[in-house]
C-alpha cells in the first residue's frame, strides 16, 4: 500500500452523505492500510462511511457549515490522527474547504484529481489539465491534500452493513470566526442531479433546433434519465446552465449514457469518461467521441432519437 492512513472529509446534505464523499472512500481504500473518514454535524452519516468502506469515523459536533470553522476542525483532526492524505470532495464547499486546510498544515495541496496509483512506493495523484487534453501525475512529499472530483471513482455498489468499524466522537473548538453568515438568499433555480443519475440522455448542437432539443428531454423521461446538454446548446439556450455536463459543468459517471449529435470536445470527454456504458449518434463517423463510446452509430441523431422514443414507448405499451 501506498500509504498507511488516509483521511476522508464526507461531506452531507440533509444529513446523509454526498455521492462524492463515498466515492472517495473507494480511492482511498485503492491506496491506503487504513481509511479515516469525517463527519461534521452529521453524526447518523458516520455509520454509511463504514458500510461503505471506512475503517473508522470520526465525528464532530458543529453547526452548519461555514468554511473557517469547518477547515479548523478537519486539521485539528489532521494533526491528530497524522494521516499521510487527506481527501476532500470537489464541491463547490470542499474546494475552497480544502485549500483553507491545505494552508493550515502547511501541506501540498492537489487540486481535480481524478485517479490514484501507487509509483515506486508513493501515491501518485492524477488530475486533467488544459481542459482534459492531458493528464499529470502529482507526487506530493510530505502530508497531501487532495480534492478530489466528483464521478471520479465509483462508490461501492451495496453497502456493507454488517461492516464493523470505531465511530469516534470528537470534539475540537473552533477558533473564533472572523466571518459569520446572518442570512442567506436562495436563489431559485432548477436542481438537476446529473452526479447522481444512472441514465443520462445529452444532446448536442447536432441536435439541430431548440424544437428538436425536445426529443432528447422526451427520451430522457421515458428512460427515468436525467438530461445532460453539451456547452453550445447551453449558451444558444435551448435548455439551462443546469444540465451541463463536461470540464466547466458537471462531471458524472451514469451506468448508462446517451449520446445525441456531441461531437465530443475534450472538455466535454473529460466529463464523462466515468460512465459504464456509453452510447453515441452522429453523423460524422470520425466524432471524437466515437473513440470513447461503446456503441457508435453513425447517422442522423434525429432519426435515432424518434425511433428509441417509439421502440421504448412500445416496450411500456406492453
Amino acid at each position: 500500500m501506498g500509504c498507511k492512513n488516509v483521511m476522508v472529509y464526507v461531506e452531507t446534505a440533509e444529513g446523509k452523505p454526498v455521492n462524492v464523499g463515498l466515492e472517495m472512500l473507494t480511492a482511498a481504500k485503492a491506496i491506503a492500510e487504513k481509511v479515516t473518514a469525517v463527519v461534521i454535524g452529521a453524526a447518523d452519516a458516520a455509520a454509511t462511511t463504514i458500510a461503505c468502506g471506512a475503517d473508522e469515523a470520526i465525528t464532530v459536533d458543529a453547526a452548519e457549515y461555514n468554511t473557517e470553522a469547518y477547515a479548523a476542525i478537519v486539521a485539528e483532526l489532521a494533526k491528530k490522527y497524522a494521516p499521510e492524505m487527506v481527501f476532500v470532495g470537489a464541491t463547490a464547499n470542499g474546494k475552497d474547504l480544502g485549500a483553507r486546510v491545505a494552508a493550515i498544515l502547511k501541506a501540498g495541496c492537489v487540486t481535480d484529481v481524478i485517479g490514484v496509483k501507487e509509483v515506486d512506493g508513493k501515491v501518485a495523484l492524477t488530475q486533467p489539465l488544459y481542459g482534459g487534453s492531458i493528464y499529470s501525475d502529482a507526487v506530493v512529499e510530505g502530508l497531501a491534500v487532495a480534492i478530489v472530483r466528483g464521478g471520479a471513482f465509483k462508490k461501492v455498489d451495496e453497502p456493507d452493513t454488517a461492516k464493523e468499524g470505531a465511530i469516534i466522537a470528537e470534539t475540537v473548538v473552533a477558533p473564533e470566526l472572523r466571518a459569520k453568515i446572518v442570512d442567506s438568499v436562495l436563489e431559485i433555480s432548477e436542481s438537476v442531479d446529473l452526479e447522481g443519475a444512472e441514465i443520462i440522455v445529452a444532446g448536442g448542437r447536432g441536435v439541430g433546433t431548440k424544437e428538436n432539443y425536445e426529443m432528447v428531454k422526451e427520451l430522457a423521461s421515458l428512460l427515468g434519465g436525467v438530461v445532460g446538454a453539451t456547452r453550445p446548446v447551453i449558451e444558444e439556450g435551448w435548455i439551462s446552465r443546469a444540465h451541463q455536463v463536461g470540464q466547466s459543468g458537471k462531471i458524472v459517471a451514469p451506468k448508462l449514457y446517451l449520446a445525441f449529435g456531441i461531437s465530443g470536445a475534450a472538455q466535454h470527454m473529460s466529463g464523462i469518461t466515468g460512465s459504464d456504458y456509453i452510447v453515441a449518434v452522429n453523423k460524422d463517423e470520425e466524432a471524437p467521441i466515437f473513440e470513447i463510446a461503446n456503441v457508435a452509430i453513425v447517422g442522423n441523431c434525429i432519426d435515432a432519437l424518434q425511433i428509441m422514443i417509439e421502440e421504448v414507448k412500445k416496450m411500456k405499451a406492453e
